[in-house]
């Protein structure tokens, strides 16, 4: 029996390793397939315990520049969503399975919830299936790709490619590509596709329209679930025409909004500053401040996840750099944030009133 790889060769004349088969160079985008591997195996940093020894300052930077990654109520939502159409999909065959749509305003944390749901996928299946001995290439479950600006079908395709390094010259022609990535995502047993920047496809342009189509035959040739993010999607055209109708037919929407100072008799947001200030590696801050500015904080981020979390990082970093080792909110209103934050938290002129 041949390779999989050989036996690809031998029908388009394009050799196809698979992930495994070469040399890994440093630094791969998460992009790729070796930049996944890198980014879902390696242990997410943890806070400081009890008893760990003082870090350095160095390391104490480098920790809060990347941070933790805080559980939302959004990446809850998703996992249990994705983990059912994984199972609703497993065994369906001839037609596109069910698919997600996360959506929401910039800074949401969509992004992030996508990112940890496919590591926490990645894991949870290479444990479950541990590669056998003399295997000849490692097990890929989890895609993520990015949709490029200004998308068009053979873009879109090579993205695919370029995931799992499959080989793409000038004189391939689109179909061959797709040809290509599908039995190469097959024999490599891609169980999950994770597709970042829906937004940017437009199905209302003639490239759009093809790159969509293009979507719509890999979700029905590739045997695994499709999972979409995008800023505010159902507002762009991605749901118009007859290919949005067919999109929205098969996917669902997770609305990743920005989280509400009260949603009943919770705290949403309160709860993710104090996650956020639990995780913090300040020697002279005081527990417990970040929590009673939470109505401050949520007007300076408009709930947004996203804006929180560098506001909380950035206050920290600058604390380490300036010695004071905590953050108070006279810290907090030195941060400038992001445009869309600081818009948002920009006070309101009055309109005056019209007179007869």
């Amino acid at each position: 029996m041949t390779s999989p790889a050989h036996d690809h060769h031998a029908t388009t004349g394009t050799e196809v390793p698979l992930p495994g088969t070469h040399t890994a160079e440093p630094e791969w985008p998460i992009t790729t397939w070796q930049g996944w591997q890198h980014f879902a195996t390696t242990p997410p940093l943890a806070p400081p315990q009890p008893g760990d020894a003082p870090r350095s300052t160095e390391e104490r930077l480098a920790y809060h520049s990347a941070f933790v990654t805080v559980r939302t109520p959004a990446i809850d939502t998703l996992a249990t969503q994705v983990r059912t159409l994984m199972l609703l999909g497993r065994h369906q065959q001839n037609t596109a399975r069910p698919s997600l749509i996360v959506t929401g305003p910039a800074a949401a944390g969509k992004t992030t919830a996508l990112l940890e749901v496919g590591r926490t996928c990645h894991l949870a299946h290479t444990r479950k299936n541990p590669a056998s001995p003399g295997r000849a290439h490692e097990q890929v479950p989890v895609a993520y790709l990015l949709v490029p600006p200004g998308a068009t079908a053979k873009t879109l395709a090579i993205e695919f490619a370029r995931y799992l390094g499959i080989p793409v010259t000038t004189r391939m022609t689109q179909a061959q590509i797709t040809s290509a990535v599908c039995h190469t995502y097959t024999q490599a047993g891609v169980r999950l596709v994770l597709i970042d920047e829906i937004h940017r496809l437009n199905p209302r342009t003639t490239t759009g329209a093809e790159a969509a189509d293009l979507l719509k035959d890999l979700t029905e040739r590739i045997k695994a679930t499709f999972v979409y993010t995008g800023i505010d999607v159902a507002a762009t055209p991605l749901f118009s025409g007859i290919r949005g109708a067919q999109l929205a037919g098969r996917a669902s929407l997770i609305n990743c909004g920005p989280l509400p100072a009260r949603h009943g008799n919770t705290r949403p947001f309160t709860d993710l500053i104090t996650d956020m200030e639990n995780a913090l590696d300040l020697t002279q801050h005081t527990p417990g401040t970040l929590p009673r500015h939470a109505s401050y904080l949520h007007q300076r981020t408009a709930g947004r996840i996203g804006s929180l979390a560098r506001l909380i990082r950035q206050a920290a970093i600058t604390a380490i750099c300036d010695g004071t080792e905590r953050i108070t909110k006279k810290a907090l209103e030195t941060i400038q944030l992001d445009h869309l934050a600081e818009e948002a938290n920009r006070p309101r002129t009055r309109q005056p009133a019209r007179t007869a």
